[in-house]
């Protein structure tokens, strides 16, 4: 990586506004405005391209320990560095589970020597995610890594008992538990979103009311408790008007959506292909529209990438068999702006506010999230909104392939991205 200089960007579009100077010096951002000049600065011609804040990814899955044939901590940053990232958020489903202080710091000190990205692990609500017993919580937030955010995320915290002693644990250190919302009763056998498409396919069907039934309980549980609860990869309509109603109340309740159910809709898997099996399902276009304008609206509070990757043979196979998820880091950028940016529902400034700061402030990492201005952290992207390409991704920093774009045109490319005033991406390829 390139090493810590003076760089000015000049003339780029400042949260997609009028063209701005931004002069970095060292990790931090030493001026804001136009006609700026600093002898020896490297200089960036950003006519055209928007500047925002670093993006800051909720729910990513870095497979580090355990699934390196999938992905690691090394190559998953490199893969956020990409997509514009310069903080992720690592999940607890590894092998070893991320449930004691032990492994939640190693992922921390893999992430601090990767330098691509900042790695925030999450925290396993219980032990082994079996759901049974709670996880050593305080001794995650009193590591080294600091946890605040704890989940099970791959299975739901479905006991209720279990979820209200979280939500009071974590309630003493300002944590938040991000539920998986998904009854597992009710998708025992399921393979996609249970609807017409699912009975014409005769694949087993995932009831929407699987999903929004956890988030009525949780939110319900988060009020009585007085504690803090987010709710995953959220993916119906109803479950929009669930979190709408909790945060009418004035509870405290946060929500995310995942790039790929803005976009893809059940009707993909008419193919077959186990590239668009995920967790939760790809739902109905009615969902994708409700989703759409929740994010908009602010009910849904950020995108979170729920990268998953997998190693080829495990989506390479016949659908029943195949993995569940599919990698986003590196295309999450590209479908926001397409679905939200290009149809008028979000600015660009609504862009930095949905994919870097309200997540930062979910999670409470530090040093991110931050405005771009004069003295902040120097966690910057810039992106090209008029380039238009087909996916590829064998062009991927990512490990894996598992990618539902694969050969589809999707708008904008990130050119630049600093992580404390350090270039991790230039000119679109890694420094």
């Amino acid at each position: 990586m390139t090493a810590h200089t003076k760089t000015l960007i000049r003339g780029a579009r400042l949260l997609g506004g009028e063209p701005q100077d931004v002069l970095i010096d060292g990790e931090t951002v030493a001026a804001v405005g136009t006609g700026l000049d600093a002898e020896g600065a490297q200089v960036i011609d950003a006519e055209g391209l928007v500047l925002l804040p670093g993006l800051v990814d909720l729910h990513t899955h870095l497979r580090e320990p355990g699934r390196e044939d999938s992905e690691t901590v090394l190559t998953g940053t490199r893969a956020a560095a990409a997509g514009g990232y310069t903080a992720v958020h690592a999940m607890a489903n590894t092998f070893p589970v991320a449930d004691t202080a032990g492994v939640v710091e190693q992922v921390w000190r893999l992430g601090k020597e990767s330098g691509y990205c900042d790695v925030q692990p999450i925290g396993a609500v219980t032990v082994g995610l079996e759901g049974k017993h709670l996880a050593e919580l305080g001794a995650m937030h009193d590591s080294a890594a600091n946890v605040r955010v704890f989940s099970d995320d791959g299975k739901c915290v479905d006991d209720a008992v279990i979820m209200r002693r979280a939500l009071e644990y974590v309630k003493a250190f300002d944590g938040v538990v991000a539920q998986h919302a998904q009854e597992p009763r009710l998708t025992e056998g399921a393979q996609m979103n249970e609807g017409v498409v699912s009975a014409e396919l005769g694949l087993g069907g995932w009831p929407a009311v699987a999903e929004e039934s956890i988030i009525a309980r949780d939110v319900l549980l988060a009020a009585h408790v007085g504690s803090r609860v987010h709710i995953c990869h959220l993916s119906t309509a109803g479950s929009v008007e669930i979190v709408r109603w909790a945060k009418s109340k004035g509870w405290n309740v946060t929500a995310e959506v995942t790039p790929h159910h803005l976009l893809l809709t059940d009707e993909l898997v008419r193919t077959y292909n186990p590239v668009y099996k995920v967790n939760p399902p790809l739902r109905t276009e009615a969902d994708v529209l409700a989703l759409r304008a929740a994010l908009a609206d602010g009910t849904i509070d950020c995108v979170a990438t729920d990268h998953a990757p997998h190693p080829h043979e495990d989506k390479d196979c016949e659908w029943p068999a195949a993995a569940m998820g599919m990698v986003g880091l590196e295309t999450a950028l590209s479908v926001v702006q397409q679905t939200m940016v290009d149809t008028g529902l979000l600015d660009w400034a609504g862009v930095a506010d949905r994919m870097s700061f309200r997540p930062a402030v979910i999670s409470g990492i530090a040093g991110q999230g931050r405005p771009v201005a004069e003295g902040e952290p120097a966690n910057l992207t810039l992106v090209d909104p008029a380039y238009r390409g087909d996916v590829d991704p064998a062009g991927f920093a990512s490990r894996s392939r598992n990618t539902p774009y694969e050969g589809r045109e999707l708008p904008g490319r990130v050119t630049h991205t600093f992580l404390r005033g350090r270039a991790t991406v230039v000119d679109g390829k890694l420094a």
